[in-house]
């Protein structure tokens, strides 16, 4: 059993702010920034494609819920929606969850580093994603 599956049958304490049949949300034990929600089905699912529709709708439904109120309550002025998807992308634990990050002015997080696609090459990338 993955750890978040633990947390959701309370076998491991955690700080809950939210739960339903589908979604249980939490604050991450290692904050970016104060504030810093973890959002997971219930249901255990590895990554995003093993995800049922219905279950990302509800997933999506709540992260929005949970945006507004660290808007409305810490009061934070923006948030990222970052979903980690492999370990290569820097997914630790193998149960899907989505990361609400409150950004407040100065904190010091950069966005991620931009490059320039070469000749030709986003072309033929386009042509290999199309459907």
């Amino acid at each position: 059993m993955c750890l978040f599956c633990k947390i959701i049958k309370g076998k491991i304490p955690t700080n809950k702010i939210y739960e339903d049949e589908k979604v249980f949300a939490f604050l991450d034990i290692q904050p970016v920034n104060p504030g810093h929600i973890l959002v997971i089905p219930k249901k255990h699912v590895a990554n995003l494609e093993e995800v049922e529709s219905n279950d990302l709708k509800a997933l999506m439904v709540v992260i929005k819920k949970m945006g507004s109120r660290l808007k409305e309550k810490l009061p934070c002025p923006a948030y990222n929606v970052i979903q980690n998807n492999g370990s290569l992308s820097g997914q630790e634990i193998m149960h899907l969850h989505f990361h609400l990050i409150p950004r407040f002015e100065g904190d010091g997080l950069k966005p991620f580093p931009q490059q320039k696609y070469g000749l030709g090459e986003a072309e033929s990338i386009k042509e290999r994603l199309q459907f």
